[in-house]
């Protein structure tokens, strides 16, 4: 039976199936992907970027069929799903225009005579593992670096979204790359595992859950190939004062229901300091009640459902068991199919299975601290590390909490203002790598060293 099946998460009708690959069909997706690398490695640079340009162009030429199919894939609402299109081809861009700074020589100043520079070359064929809930922006980010890099793609999408994979292939295939330079593979889990070890490819970058990363880099390890991952998140969101509360409370909502509360970098945690937590919580709960939870088609839906009817079963079987065994349940706590209501919790202590859990999907915990420290402590006490935003009138306690924060990123003031020209990437259990801007177009390149005397 077919893994790769389209299922629309909000009426659970079975739309499409597509078979996996065959063991003769991956041999040779990595021999032609091995192939493409001989010639597309020296492809001058300027033309790579012409064609990961063109590639930018046709997101945009084909934006509204590209939206619609990670709509009925994945359920994301049809206001978020273009936006997305709109940031993959935002970031495919970005590094067509910046493909001199990415593969450029760097000088290094040295002592004695002679020169010498760092130059970066591509490594060959790369495998990326990728999650059902950016379909296109986890693609670009990984796939986009790579290609203008010099390197070929292998690219293995989540089942549950066969369609909008072999759309971006077939944008890449458009945009002139060539045969073999990126190419869609309906593998399963076991041919992903023979696919690290063959001794063709030489790198594998996974976006997704701690479960499939340390399954993925053991994998990698035993075969000593360079792995890079994205992970997991449990963000918090501190907050020590501010001018504007109701502005506040907007970013903390906008953080927490982005992509229906699916995102790995989502602000979870709120940690609200004793004088603000009261009026935080009132205007929260509000807020997060009052978005429109509905059809994904429509363009003011706010919330569409999960991703599945698996992903909602869960995320309520969390929700329940934080509430049996002592938290608060504000608000929300229903599950309609697919679709979770936006919830809200309090009262979760170091005792309960919530403390240390990530909630993928609306649900947003509160928490009372006392001051500056105790929200950077409660901040860190998580084995995650990904994003965190801070909020604060202060720029020197901004300042301060910036520097002890143990995560990737920390953003203070704003929320979802991710770039293609500004790394992504965590530390701990998030992650161990970084992807965008001209960090991440640095994890799969051989760094060489030429030293003239």
């Amino acid at each position: 039976m077919s893994e790769y099946t389209v299922v629309n998460p909000a009426t659970g009708e079975t739309l499409a199936t597509y078979p996996t690959i065959t063991d003769e069909a991956l041999e040779g997706a990595i021999a032609s992907a091995d192939a493409a690398y001989r010639t597309w490695r020296n492809v001058p640079v300027a033309e790579r970027a012409a064609r990961v340009r063109r590639a930018a162009e046709l997101h945009r030429e084909r934006r509204d069929e590209l939206a619609a199919l990670i709509v009925r894939e994945m359920g994301k609402p049809l206001a978020a799903a273009l936006a997305e299109v709109d940031f993959a081809a935002d970031i495919t861009e970005y590094y067509a225009d910046h493909a001199d700074k990415v593969t450029g020589d760097q000088p290094l100043d040295i002592e004695g005579d002679g020169t010498a520079v760092i130059r970066r070359s591509p490594l060959g064929v790369l495998l990326g593992i990728m999650p059902w809930n950016f379909p296109y922006y986890q693609v670009a980010r990984f796939a986009a670096p790579n290609i203008v890099v010099g390197n070929t793609i292998l690219l293995k999408h989540a089942p549950q979204c066969p369609e909008s994979a072999a759309a971006i292939e077939a944008v890449y295939r458009d945009a002139g790359l060539g045969d073999g330079v990126y190419t869609n593979i309906y593998a399963t889990n076991d041919q992903a595992a023979v696919v690290i070890a063959d001794r063709r490819v030489q790198g594998v970058s996974v976006t997704g859950s701690e479960r499939a990363g340390a399954a993925v880099a053991e994998i990698a390890g035993r075969n000593l190939k360079k792995v890079a991952l994205e992970l997991g998140g449990s963000d918090p969101f501190i907050l020590l004062s501010t001018d504007d509360l109701d502005a506040t409370v907007q970013s903390a909502v906008d953080a927490r229901l982005d992509n229906t509360g699916q995102s790995c970098n989502a602000a979870k945690r709120f940690i609200v300091v004793d004088g603000l937590y009261e009026q935080f919580l009132e205007k929260f709960t509000a807020a997060m009640t009052a978005a429109k939870v509905g059809d994904p088609t429509e363009e003011d839906t706010v919330l569409g459902p999960l991703s599945s009817l698996t992903a909602a079963e869960r995320l309520a079987e969390q929700v329940d068991k934080a509430v049996s065994q002592g938290a608060t349940l504000v608000a929300g706590g229903t599950r309609d199919g697919a679709f979770y209501a936006p919830t809200v919790l309090t009262g979760v202590t170091r005792d309960m299975d919530a403390y240390r859990e990530e909630f993928f999907g609306p649900v947003g915990v509160v928490y009372r601290v006392a001051d500056e420290d105790e929200a950077v402590t409660l901040a860190n006490d998580t084995s995650f590390g990904l994003g965190s935003y801070v909020f604060t009138t202060d720029e020197e306690q901004a300042a301060r909490i910036a520097d002890k924060i143990d995560a990737g990123m920390v953003y203070v003031n704003l929320v979802l203002a991710d770039g293609p020209e500004l790394p992504f990437g965590g530390v701990k259990r998030s992650g161990t790598s970084r992807e965008l801007g001209l960090l991440g177009a640095d994890e799969f390149v051989n760094k060489k060293l030429i030293r003239i005397g």
